[in-house]
């Protein structure tokens, strides 16, 4: 079956940098846009990066100039390189891929139908 398996998360100072990756198996990687997302406690999940299979990439506002959204198609991997983290970022971060093949790079949660587990990214101060 289709997985999506996170890693990378963990506890940093504001002002640091983490980068999260995220292994796809069990169907086609290159031909699918990626995303990340992340949920706070309390809040809706909401949209964080994607990269499509062009290679295209777009950034919510909140990390625009401070995420990075990457993937390395022979490993079946997408990456989110974060700086300048902030106690805001703390948050369970999710990759997630579209249902089907097609050229698009969505921003919105229903528009996905594969997600992985989460992995926790928790900032202090």
């Amino acid at each position: 079956q289709v997985q999506l398996v996170e890693s990378g998360g963990g506890l940093v100072q504001a002002g640091g940098a983490l980068r999260l990756s995220c292994v796809v198996s069990g169907r086609a990687f290159d031909v699918y846009a990626m995303a990340w997302f992340r949920q706070a406690p309390g809040q809706e999940r909401t949209f964080v990066a994607v990269i499509g299979s062009d290679g295209r990439t777009k950034v919510a506002d909140s990390v625009k100039g401070r995420f990075t959204i990457s993937r390395e198609n022979g490993k079946n991997t997408v990456y989110l390189e974060m700086n300048s983290l902030k106690t805001e970022d703390t948050a369970v971060y999710y990759c997630a891929s579209p249902p089907n093949i097609a050229a698009s790079a969505p921003t919105t949660r229903a528009e996905y139908a594969y997600w992985g587990q989460g992995t926790q990214v928790t900032v202090s101060s």
